[in-house]
């Protein structure tokens, strides 16, 4: 009996990121900060490092605009022509998924969550077999750039 509800609370308690990570090919990190921050501080280093930002976008506000109340939910869209441009030279089916985006938001349980799209997922999706040395490059900066923004 002890073990089972050892089990349970165990699973209990890492639910959440087990459930923020499900998602198919993506990239999902917890931050202690507010959705708007944690892009916010995501924004100010992407744009330290001369990436494009394309858009900002609040789901959240949009849904209060149409009565549809929503937790905090943030999109950033941003790119680097440097590196997407090679995606799209080997197929350009790439661009429905370029430029990146990264989503932060808020979860059921106030837990606020970033995540964004894994480089070789879109990689795989587009059947892109020929820019490996890329996608380590994308996969890592990114990585490194979200840990950044996250980071206390």
């Amino acid at each position: 009996m002890t073990r089972i509800l050892v089990l349970f609370v165990t699973l209990v308690f890492a639910a959440p990121s087990v459930w923020a990570g499900e998602v198919d090919g993506l990239i999902v990190k917890k931050s202690p900060y507010s959705a708007q921050k944690t892009l916010t501080r995501l924004e100010k280093i992407l744009r330290s490092k001369g990436i494009t930002i394309v858009k900002r976008w609040s789901h959240s506000r949009g849904g209060k605009k149409a009565g549809i109340p929503l937790r905090p939910t943030e999109l950033l869209i941003f790119g680097n022509p440097k590196m997407g441009t090679h995606f799209f030279t080997s197929k350009q089916t790439a661009g429905i998924d370029l430029p990146m985006k990264a989503l932060a938001w808020k979860d059921e349980a106030g837990q606020v969550w970033i995540a964004y799209n894994d480089p070789s997922y879109i990689a795989k999706r587009h059947g892109i077999d020929d820019r490996d040395d890329i996608v380590k490059k994308m996969t890592g900066a990114l990585d490194n750039m979200t840990n950044a923004a996250i980071a206390k």
